[in-house]
Order: C-alpha cells, then sequence, then structure tokens
C-alpha cells in the first residue's frame, strides 16, 4: 500500500470518471472503455512522475507509516467515485442517444465498459514498464561517462526519443502504408452487380476517355448511381434532362495535374460546358461523393446539371485529416484551375453558372483549391461546403470573426451578403435577404467532432458548450481538461456510424436547403420543396431490402 501512488490513483480516477462524461456522438462499451482506460493511465502516469520528481528534487516525503492510511483513504474514495460514475455512464450516454433518437443502453453497459478500461490500462502499464526499462538501461550506460543527474536527464530523453520515432515513424508509417494498401485494393474490387455503362455520355462507358476499372469502387459508384431524368421528371411533374457526373480515378493518370486535365477533357466530350450548373466537386479521403448532396442538386436543378469530381487518396478523411491534413489540396487545386481556365474563357451569357462543393476533408480541400485574388476578377458563383473538417482555414478564419453574440455552431458572419451558415434547422439569415456577387454556404450539425474538434480543448472550453446549445448536442455535456480532447478525438473516429441527419452523416434534406440558399429556389414552390425533401429523406433512411438496389450509395458513407 505504501508503495501506491495516492496521487496517481487520485487523478487516474478522475480523468477516468470524467472520461464516462458524454461527448458530441453517442458510444458504444469498447470506445468508451478503451478511452477511460488510457485516461485514468495518464492520470496515473502524471501522479508517478510527479514523486519521481519530488525524489529527484531530494525533497522531504511523508514517511512509509503516514502514507498507508493516507492512500488506504485515497483508494476507498477513488472506488467510490469510479463506481458513481460508472452507474451514472449509462444514463449519460443515453442522453446523448436520446437527443439521435436511439435506442437506451442496456444495465450490463457499466460492466462491459469497466472490463474494457481494465484491459486497455494493464496495456498501456506494459508499454510505461518496457519505457522504464529501456530508460534505466540508457541511464546505466550513459552514467559510466557524465555525472548521475545528468546522465537521468539525457537517458530519459533519448528513451522518450525512440519511442516517439517508433511510434510515429515506424508503427504510425507502417500502419498508414497498411491502411492505404487496404484501401487501395477494396479501391480496385470490380462488383459484380454494379454494370459498365453503355451510354456515350457517361464516363467509363466504351466511349470514354476514362477506362471504367480504373474509376475506382467510389467513382463507379458515383457514376452508376444518382437520379435519372425519368425519376426527376416523376418528383418534379416537369421534363428533366439527365445529369452529367464525371469521375477520375487515382489510377486514371499518374499526376494531380493529368488527371485534372482528363477530368477537363471528359467534361468537354460529354458536354458538361453547355449545362446550366456546373459543380466542381472534390470528394473525402476515400473519393466518395455524398449521394445526400448529388441528388438533391440534381432534382433541383431538373437534371440540368453537370458535376466532376477526381480522387486524390484511398484513407478516410478522419486519419487523413490526423495524419496528414494538407491530402488532397494539390489535386483540388490542379482540377479547380483546370475548370476555371477552361470557364472563363467561355462567353459569359452562355456558359453555366460555376460552384464548388465538398464534404468533409473534400471541403478543406475544396476551400484551398480556389485563390480570391485569382477569382476576383470573374467570380465563380458560389459554393456549398459540408462538415468543414476543424483544420479548414477559412471556415476557421470566418468563425472566429462572427458577429458578436451568434453562437460558434451556428455563427452570423458580416451582413449575410457572402458567407451564411447553415444545419438542420436552416440559416439563421432571412431566406430574402439578398446576397452579393458570390454565395458561400456552411452546411454543419453542433453534433459533429469533426468540425469542431480542436487541440486547444485540451486547456480550455470550446465556445460551441456555451448556452445556448445547437439542438443535437447533449444537455450533460461539460468540458475537463485533456478527456474532452480526447473524448472529441475519439468522437471524430466514429463520426460516420451516426444516424442520417446527425454526428458528420449529411441528411439529403438538409442539403436541399442549402443548395437552394446557394442556387436560389428556380421554379420550385414550397410545397414542392417540402415533398422533394420527405422524399429523398425517406428514400436515405429506408431498411436495406427489395426496395433498396445492391450496393445502393446511401449504404456506404466514405467520409
Amino acid at each position: 500500500m505504501a508503495s501506491l501512488s495516492g496521487v496517481g490513483l487520485a487523478l487516474g480516477t478522475l480523468l477516468f470518471a470524467a472520461a464516462l462524461t458524454p461527448t458530441l456522438v453517442p458510444r458504444s462499451y469498447l470506445t468508451q472503455g478503451a478511452l477511460a482506460g488510457i485516461c485514468f493511465a495518464i492520470g496515473y502516469g502524471l501522479g508517478v512522475s510527479s514523486r519521481q520528481l519530488w525524489r529527484y528534487l531530494e525533497l522531504s516525503e511523508p514517511s512509509a507509516r503516514l502514507r498507508r492510511p493516507a492512500n488506504a483513504v485515497i483508494l476507498a474514495l477513488s472506488v467510490l467515485i469510479a463506481l458513481w460514475f460508472l452507474w451514472k455512464a449509462a444514463d449519460w450516454q443515453n442522453s446523448v442517444r436520446a437527443v439521435f433518437s436511439l435506442p437506451l443502453l442496456p444495465s450490463s453497459h457499466p460492466a462491459k465498459l469497466c472490463l474494457v478500461a481494465l484491459a486497455t490500462f494493464v496495456l498501456v502499464l506494459v508499454i510505461a514498464r518496457l519505457f522504464k526499462r529501456l530508460a534505466a538501461w540508457l541511464v546505466g550506460i550513459i552514467r559510466r561517462y557524465i555525472p548521475p543527474r545528468l546522465a537521468n536527464i539525457i537517458g530519459i530523453g533519448l528513451a522518450a526519443l525512440l519511442f516517439w520515432s517508433l511510434a510515429s515513424n515506424v508503427l504510425a508509417s507502417a500502419a498508414f502504408r497498411v491502411l492505404d494498401s487496404s484501401y487501395r485494393e477494396l479501391d480496385a474490387l470490380l462488383e459484380p452487380e454494379r454494370a459498365q455503362p453503355t451510354a456515350p455520355n457517361k464516363t467509363g462507358s466504351p466511349a470514354s476517355l476514362v477506362n471504367w476499372r480504373e474509376l475506382g469502387r467510389a467513382g463507379r459508384e458515383f457514376i452508376a448511381a444518382g437520379p435519372t431524368a425519368e425519376s426527376i421528371g416523376k418528383q418534379t411533374g416537369r421534363p428533366a434532362q439527365e445529369p452529367i457526373r464525371v469521375y477520375v480515378g487515382l489510377r486514371g493518370a499518374e499526376t494531380p495535374e493529368a488527371r485534372a486535365r482528363l477530368a477537363l477533357e471528359e467534361l468537354k466530350r460529354v458536354g458538361g460546358f453547355s449545362r446550366s450548373t456546373l459543380i466542381v466537386v472534390t470528394p473525402t479521403g476515400t473519393g466518395w461523393v455524398d449521394p445526400s448532396a448529388m441528388d438533391a442538386l440534381e432534382h433541383l436543378r431538373d437534371g440540368d446539371v453537370a458535376s466532376v469530381a477526381v480522387q486524390y487518396s484511398y484513407l478516410s478523411s478522419p486519419l487523413s485529416l490526423l495524419t496528414q491534413p494538407e491530402y488532397g489540396a494539390e489535386t483540388a487545386r490542379a482540377l479547380f484551375r483546370e475548370i476555371y481556365r477552361y470557364w472563363t474563357a467561355l462567353p459569359h451569357d452562355t456558359r453555366p453558372k460555376l460552384y464548388l462543393h465538398g464534404l468533409s476533408l473534400g471541403a478543406m480541400n475544396s476551400e484551398k483549391s480556389a485563390e480570391l485574388f485569382e477569382m476576383i476578377g470573374d467570380p465563380i458563383d458560389g459554393a456549398l461546403w459540408s462538415g468543414p473538417p476543424f483544420e479548414t482555414r477559412g471556415w476557421r478564419s470566418i468563425t472566429e470573426a462572427r458577429n458578436p453574440g451568434t453562437p460558434q455552431w451556428l455563427p452570423e458572419f458580416g451582413d449575410g451578403r457572402i458567407v451564411r451558415f447553415m444545419n438542420q434547422n436552416g440559416p439563421t439569415v432571412p431566406p430574402d435577404r439578398p446576397w452579393g456577387p458570390m454565395r458561400l454556404v456552411y452546411l454543419q450539425y453542433a453534433s459533429d467532432p469533426i468540425v469542431f474538434f480542436d487541440y486547444r480543448d485540451a486547456y480550455r472550453q470550446p465556445a460551441w458548450m456555451q448556452s445556448p446549445r445547437g439542438p443535437d448536442v447533449s444537455s450533460e455535456l461539460r468540458w475537463y481538461p485533456i478527456v474532452t480532447m480526447l473524448q472529441l478525438a475519439l468522437d471524430m473516429a466514429v463520426a460516420t456510424s451516426t444516424p442520417i441527419g446527425y454526428g458528420h452523416v449529411y441528411a439529403p434534406e438538409h442539403y436541399v436547403e442549402a443548395w437552394t440558399a446557394v442556387l436560389g429556389t428556380g421554379r420550385w414552390s414550397a410545397e414542392e420543396l417540402a415533398a422533394l425533401k420527405r422524399d429523398l429523406a425517406a428514400r436515405a433512411r429506408a431498411p436495406a431490402g427489395a426496395d433498396r438496389p445492391a450496393n445502393d450509395p446511401y449504404d456506404n458513407r466514405g467520409g
């Protein structure tokens, strides 16, 4: 009992307890248990380190006789605190699940969570012991040549450097390569139920400049799925055109510039510049294009729309964002440059309106693709960016400069003539307020951790936690130093597992509202827009079965 670190036990228990509190998205007992175990290990490690530092400074310590009863009291209090928080854990998670309209957790949740936390703590403890042995071995060697205290500092520093190098340069890089290879192999697999198109105006057809096999899984899904002229006409009661979709996969050409040029030539071949609306889409990390966004857009334009996208990665957006946040900017920039250069050379009265779109990492890279100073003389018509990641510079600077009194999760900027923010309840700016020459709209949910994660959450409370909170954020959520940042980092990993309309899964009916803000209502009445929202929402949420085609794009969440 005397060897137990009372400070470490107290800190570990407090961090363990804080980790059980809710954050933005629901967590399973596995993810929550792993996080709680890591937090307890961090707290206990800080306590042990403080004791080592105390001894290193040769400060007086309490006697073993005093430490035993003190540690016993701390242990008893720690057990009581842990049990109380475990008992409350299911209720806290259910407060999030209720907001998301999910079934409530069973009473066995805390017991399973505790077992996972214990296993995680033991694993972290083993790694810590290995570090301690390595540091002691290095210190023993160095002490032969320099004074002991200096040898301790150098030995521990070298051990930390070795562990960091192993984790970041060896393990992380190896994991990155394995994941990239796995996604690449999955991307290359041909789906037998998704036949190659035969219509000459389809990308990947025998007449196309782009090989069907080289489109990749996400590209083939994008080209083969989506509404037809017939289905759009049936919905609207008006004549409709067949929407044009162009996509170039990673294997389509060797460099981003070559893939962008190929996309431009394919877009010209299929007549994309003859449509009234042209969308330059930057896909997510895996190359996926959100069907919720594209289906809503193509209905609103009666099919008179062309969209073009180029793949830049096989990895998911959260993984790319945490490991290589600049991933894809080069490709997005190359595509926009090719399209914009050709578009500006066309007659103003006959060329299509040009817009940008991206979800998740695609939103961040799409925002980077167009430099304002380059197009100030001939600006694009607008952009719709959904779920912009926290590293998105333009979004961050606009959010930080928001009008006083407007919340971070739904800010207002200036007079709303250039930039507007929307969530599931629409914009805060009246729809009849006039726009400027360019319309930029950010669609974001308050419960999206990919949008609202911030490394600074480790030491300060985020602004979106202040009152009033977003409609999809639990009232039980609280800020805790270090823990909240770790919770949100974990939330990012599972942000695409939420129901449609929450987290990082954006709903088609909310895209209808957002696209309407960007494009204008056109010929759509309020009643027709409401009916379109209902129909798209029903299709996106329909259970798998006979009414859903195999490999339906709504079954995949490739963020």
